[in-house]
């Protein structure tokens, strides 16, 4: 079932009909809580949104969506996090084409340098600014430092 409009509300609806075994509840921001939990943030459904966010909010849903479609539970390392992300927007993709939604690949793209950003930062040695490398067990070693 393909909603008329792409309205936030519409495909929420949508959606809520489409995955009945996933929870769809309003909340501060997007997430994914496994197993099934999708929270949205809970002003997306106002009609007070530009039609660029507006389309911004519906992919962030979808994405959220792809987290639970690719069974993404957990992560280890803060590489296999990035890795999770990736694969959700491209699932989120697949979900657009669907619903008939526009996919902004710039968009998404932002999005994925957050958490780059966000892993190129925690990588870096504190005391010679080279890239560490993250074991297993979560801790960063320095290539460096710790020879």
């Amino acid at each position: 079932m393909q909603p008329s409009s792409t309205s936030f509300s519409s495909l929420l609806s949508h959606l809520q009909s489409n995955f009945p075994e996933l929870t769809f509840k309003p909340g501060k921001k997007f997430s994914f809580r496994p197993p099934k939990t999708i929270f949205f943030n809970n002003t997306a459904t106002k009609s007070h949104f530009t039609t660029a966010e507006s389309d911004h909010l519906t992919l962030l849903l979808l994405h959220e969506l792809a987290h639970a479609l690719c069974r993404h539970r957990t992560f280890r390392t803060h590489l296999e996090r990035v890795k999770l992300e990736s694969e959700a927007w491209s699932k989120t993709k697949e979900l657009c084409q669907t619903y008939q939604i526009p996919f902004d690949a710039d968009f998404a793209e932002a999005e994925l340098d957050t958490y780059r950003n966000w892993l190129h930062s925690k990588s870096r040695c504190k005391t010679c600014g080279l890239t560490c490398f993250q074991t297993p067990d979560g801790k960063y070693h320095c290539p460096s430092c710790e020879l």
